[in-house]
């Protein structure tokens, strides 16, 4: 896009649903928007496949953002983030997760971002009703932007997770992030106010340098007791269940 975008812009914009033709578009936008190469098969699935809420802002008739995400059961949740809700709600209760949101460059700080998050909360609430209880992604702990965006709009970190995202054969450090609707809530335990203290007062890089240090510890240098306990403190503040970078094609591409 080389056009200066107007600031009506969004009223000009349309909505409408992922297909199959959009393939090599969607491609291409991905391919500037996010750092990680999906496989074919990813793009087939969030242009066909009816499970994903995939829907396009279309400026003009060209794709200018577009918003990927899945409403699924809680039990169906990765391991990582498996305590994203507590375990008093019943094992039919739904969260959505956000795969993908990216808008064009020059499109950007138009609202159109806003946009397709509304939309999906729209579409959670006349599909789901009020059982899905949680809308979540990934996010590198890099991407400034993305972070400010969601936080922005009441998303609240709930996960640090190290070395989560492998980057051109580099591990990058992520974070999982939760908005709560519809009275969704984490577990409670008696070490939640102690976590909720360290997520808001102690920086971020000193989380993550703490998180990476533990992480590269190995049991044979020091003794396994002492390993064992430092590593399930952490997580008690921090719970996360892997180091290793995760496979398949579920990543989030809010990087």
């Amino acid at each position: 896009m080389t056009d200066v975008v107007s600031p009506t812009a969004l009223s000009e914009i349309k909505l409408r649903l992922l297909c199959h033709d959009d393939i090599d578009t969607v491609k291409q936008l991905c391919g500037d928007w996010f750092p990680i190469e999906y496989p074919d098969s990813w793009y087939r699935d969030i242009t066909s496949n009816k499970k994903f809420f995939s829907l396009a802002a279309t400026f003009k008739c060209g794709i200018v953002g577009m918003i990927v995400a899945e409403i699924k059961g809680r039990t169906k949740v990765h391991k990582e983030d498996g305590d994203i809700l507590a375990s008093s709600f019943p094992v039919d209760t739904q969260v959505a997760y956000i795969l993908s949101l990216g808008v064009v460059k020059d499109f950007r700080k138009h609202g159109i971002g806003s946009l397709l998050l509304e939309s999906l909360k729209e579409h959670i609430s006349t599909t789901a009703q009020d059982h899905c209880k949680a809308i979540y992604l990934h996010v590198l702990t890099t991407n400034n932007t993305a972070i400010h965006f969601y936080e922005n709009r009441d998303f609240k970190q709930h996960h640090y997770l190290p070395y989560y995202y492998s980057i051109r054969g580099v591990l990058k450090d992520g974070f999982t992030y939760v908005l709560y609707i519809n009275g969704g809530h984490p577990p409670w335990t008696i070490l939640y106010p102690f976590r909720l203290y360290i997520l808001l007062c102690i920086p971020t890089d000193y989380i993550q340098h703490i998180g990476s240090t533990l992480a590269n510890l190995s049991p044979c240098s020091i003794p396994q007791r002492i390993y064992r306990q430092a590593q399930n403190l952490l997580r008690s503040f921090l719970p996360w269940s892997g180091i290793s970078a995760k496979s398949g094609i579920e990543y989030s591409r809010t990087m």
